[in-house]
């Protein structure tokens, strides 16, 4: 007689839910992926010496979403998407921060959404950042998605069909954007560069910042990043002069020079 091996079961929980059927539904989605390294070393020094100075530590992740809101003001049709036979330009840039958050054993990422990001300054998009952070770490509720109660009576077969009917409604779209940011690859001290899923017409994927030596006695920090675009709407051309653009203005560290 074999042995019966135990096992516990638990129930699913609504976001793990919805990040199965967003996978299911993103993964046919026609997307181009860039990978970069940029020297964020410049940016990083101003961070350090602000917090050093005023005892904040503002966000490398909101530094990035300015960065990208001010790139994006160059390529409008970067803030858009296909709605039916609807080409939607949205005229607020609004970005979607996935921030991570425990419930019971699961670590699940879960949208914030930062409005007018190029109106901006950069204190008060590292503000509501740290908000959402501390409140998906106090609170089991956070967020459009585990506050919706029309969610939660919704059968999991039906959720993918929930995904492809947001991804083309001009009402979320509005209310969530089309551009997004994710920073998974930041826990790790290896060069990790992330391919995502996800229905943004652009999406910065954050991996890895990892130290090299470029020449006797200089060391720089290297951002891992990935850059995905929908195809549908924007081609290889486009989205490559966009590249360059987002890498140097990254670089230089430009939006928050002044802090110091």
């Amino acid at each position: 007689m074999k042995d019966i091996v135990s096992y516990q079961i638990k129930k699913v929980n609504l976001l793990r839910k919805m990040v199965r059927a967003s996978a299911a539904v993103t993964r046919q989605k026609n997307t181009i992926h860039f990978f970069t390294e940029i020297d964020v070393s410049l940016p990083l020094t101003v961070l350090e010496k602000y917090k050093q100075k005023d005892g904040e530590k503002l966000s490398f992740t909101g530094y990035l979403a300015k960065s990208l809101s001010k790139v994006i003001l160059n390529y409008p049709a970067f803030n858009s998407f296909i709605a039916g036979n609807k080409h939607v330009f949205l005229d607020e840039i609004i970005i979607s921060i996935l921030v991570e958050r425990k419930i019971g054993d699961d670590f699940i990422p879960e949208p914030m959404v930062l409005r007018d990001v190029a109106g901006k300054t950069i204190y008060q998009i590292n503000a509501e950042i740290r908000k959402a952070q501390k409140v998906a770490q106090e609170k089991e509720e956070f967020g459009n998605l585990t506050n919706n109660r029309v969610l939660r009576f919704i059968p999991g077969f039906l959720l993918k069909t929930f995904v492809k009917f947001a991804d083309k409604n001009i009402r979320m779209g509005t209310k969530y954007g089309k551009l997004c940011i994710t920073s998974v690859g930041m826990f790790s001290k290896n060069p990790i560069w992330v391919i995502p899923h996800g229905t943004a017409t652009v999406l910065l994927s954050v991996g890895s910042i990892i130290e090299k030596t470029i020449e006797k006695n200089k060391k720089c920090n290297y951002l891992c990043l990935t850059v995905s675009f929908d195809h549908d709407i924007i081609d290889g051309a486009p989205a490559a002069r966009f590249m360059n653009e987002l890498i140097e203005e990254i670089k230089s560290g430009e939006c928050i020079k002044d802090i110091i």
